[in-house]
């Protein structure tokens, strides 16, 4: 079944799970935009199980409202979303992506590797994954304030690759260029700078969607992901 349930600290609340061909096989948690579980993130649990990837994305919004699916199409929807965005609080999601992980690792279909990848929201969750789990590796699409968060960065002692949007609209350059400098020459980090690209490059169906740097960005990412879980 697609649908699952994790036991947290703080209470139970449902997930995503898309399940590869190809079994014992290795996990990634996948850490949703500010839109829920919609069909986006469900879309990019199916094409990492298609990569061989046992690929779970849980509900991190579950504390507000459980269940929240919404897109990017409406004014209405963005205003909901910013209001989740301004009610979530990342330490919390933090906890569900760590009992995320554990659920992984214990399930009968994973071979026990597990790392995370996340967009937006979910790109600075990744980034936070790096530096405060046991996540084997973790990729980041265009996290939002990372620069806040650059003091983490000692704690970083796995594999972490980096996809950023050089015309980023909520990663304003001088941020861009604190975040790279604070992370230049980091053993662990990789990061990437798409030019001309805007937030949620990579996102199908977007104002901002950049067919030929979603590719590379996701051929990196995928290529990563070998590299540091097999398949």
């Amino acid at each position: 079944m697609p649908e699952i349930n994790i036991d947290g600290p703080d209470g139970r609340f449902s997930a995503y799970l898309a399940v590869p061909a190809k079994l014992l096989a290795p996990a990634i948690v996948v850490a949703q935009e500010i839109f829920g579980v919609n069909q986006v993130m469900r879309d990019v649990c199916d094409w990492l199980a298609e990569q061989g990837y046992l690929a779970c994305c849980p509900d991190i919004f579950w504390r507000i409202e459980p269940g929240i699916q919404i897109t990017d199409k409406t004014d209405a929807e963005w205003k909901r979303a910013f209001e989740l965005f301004s009610l979530f609080d990342p330490d919390k999601g933090i906890e569900d992506l760590k009992a995320t992980i554990d659920h992984l690792r214990s399930h009968p279909d994973c071979n026990g590797k597990v790392g995370s990848i996340g967009y937006c929201l979910g790109g600075k969750l990744a980034f936070l994954m790096a530096t405060r789990t046991d996540s084997d590796c973790n990729i980041s699409y265009y996290g939002v304030g990372l620069d806040a968060l650059l003091d983490e960065a000692n704690a970083i002692s796995r594999p972490l690759i980096m996809h950023v949007a050089a015309l980023d609209k909520f990663v304003p350059p001088e941020a861009q260029a604190k975040i790279t400098t604070g992370l230049k020459g980091h053993p662990q980090v990789e990061l990437h700078v798409y030019k001309g690209c805007d937030h949620a490059f990579a996102r199908v169906g977007g104002e901002h969607y950049d067919e030929a740097a979603a590719r590379l960005a996701n051929d990196r990412s995928i290529h990563f992901l070998k590299e540091n879980l097999g398949t």
